[in-house]
Formats: structure tokens, C-alpha cells, sequence
């Protein structure tokens, strides 16, 4: 990861996902890459980034959240000109790339994503493994709107965004005690 980088990049993942992010219900990503990602595959290449939700229509099968608060495929997928709401801001912690299945799935209890789905990404290509990063997350209290472009679509992860404050009134989600248990505990699964 780069220390220092302009804040104005997007990480995009599925609405649901960064709902779940940014009430607390989960603090760790884990990807395996888009197709655009490029001969090196991806990696976490930033360690501070937005949250760029996207309303991929399939997601809603491939998370574990009610579906009363799942508001993430009521639309369809972003137009040009939708008003896109960037709500959450990470700070990684750490990244790792992990290889071993079963610390992949000890996980579990700390992401909204169904095991069928992580094991797909897991099992997707030569290598097996899934890259991990526990971010801290902070929301604003009020989302900064931005127009969707046709440069935010693709099966790609990093998008760069318009000139954004790094914190506007932003707050952390966890409280400093909750997260530090949270981190200790995912540290002793991967190690």
C-alpha cells in the first residue's frame, strides 16, 4: 500500500457491502480483482480511499443481510448522471494476501458475503487465495453526491474521483476500543 496518496480515489464495492461497512457490521475487504486490473492482478494499492457503492443486480443473492435493509439492487446499475452518494471513508490497516482455505474461512463471522461466493473468488484462477485488508471506516453524517461517469464502470476496483476534503465531519464508525478487539481478533486468524 502507498502511504500518502491523494484521497480522492474509490474503492468500488457492492452497496450492500458498504452499508455494512459503514454501520460497523463489518471492517474487512477482501477481493480477488476485476479484469482490468492488469498483468500485476490487484492489489491494495491505496491505503486511504472512498467507498464507491455499486448496485451490481445480483448482489442481494450473494450477501447475508436482511433483505428488508438491503437497498443495494433497487435501481439497477448506475446511469451516467445518477447522483452517486460517497458516504464512507477507509484507512487500511493492513493487507494481506491469503492462500490457506481455512483461515479464509474463519473469517466468515467478520463479512457479509456467502461462503459460496468467497469460495468462488477463492478458487477463481491459477492461484488460490483472496487479498484481505481491515480498514477503519468513517461516514459522514451526510453523503457527498457525485455524477456517475462511464469512467466508473467496468470490472475494475480503483476509481479516481473529483477533488474530495479527505475527512468533511467525517467519524469513525467502531469506537477506538471495539476496533482494536476486532483487530486482535483477526490478526491471530491470518496470522
Amino acid at each position: 500500500m502507498k502511504r500518502g496518496v491523494e484521497t480522492t480515489v474509490g474503492y468500488k464495492e457492492w452497496g450492500a457491502v458498504c452499508k455494512a461497512l459503514g454501520t460497523g457490521g463489518q471492517s474487512l475487504l477482501l477481493r480477488k480483482g476485476g479484469i482490468h486490473e492488469g498483468r500485476e492482478g490487484f492489489s491494495f494499492k491505496h491505503d486511504r480511499f472512498w467507498l464507491f457503492p455499486t448496485r451490481f443486480h445480483a448482489q442481494s443473492e450473494q450477501v447475508r443481510v436482511d433483505e428488508e435493509e438491503d437497498e443495494s439492487g433497487e435501481s439497477g446499475e448506475w446511469q451516467v448522471g445518477d447522483a452517486v452518494p460517497l458516504q464512507y471513508y477507509c484507512e487500511a490497516v493492513w493487507a494481506r494476501t491469503l492462500s490457506d482455505w481455512k483461515k479464509v474461512a474463519e473469517l466468515e463471522r467478520f463479512h457479509v458475503w456467502t461462503e459460496s461466493l468467497v469460495r468462488e473468488r477463492f478458487d477463481c484462477g491459477e492461484v488460490q487465495q483472496i487479498h484481505c485488508a481491515l480498514v477503519r471506516v468513517s461516514a459522514l453524517a451526510e453523503p457527498r453526491m457525485i455524477p456517475y461517469q462511464k469512467k466508473y464502470g467496468g470490472c475494475r476496483t480503483w476509481v479516481d474521483l473529483p477533488a474530495l476534503p479527505e475527512r468533511m465531519e467525517s467519524g469513525p464508525v467502531l469506537g477506538k476500543k471495539e476496533f482494536s478487539e476486532l483487530a486482535r481478533a483477526l490478526e491471530e486468524i491470518v496470522g
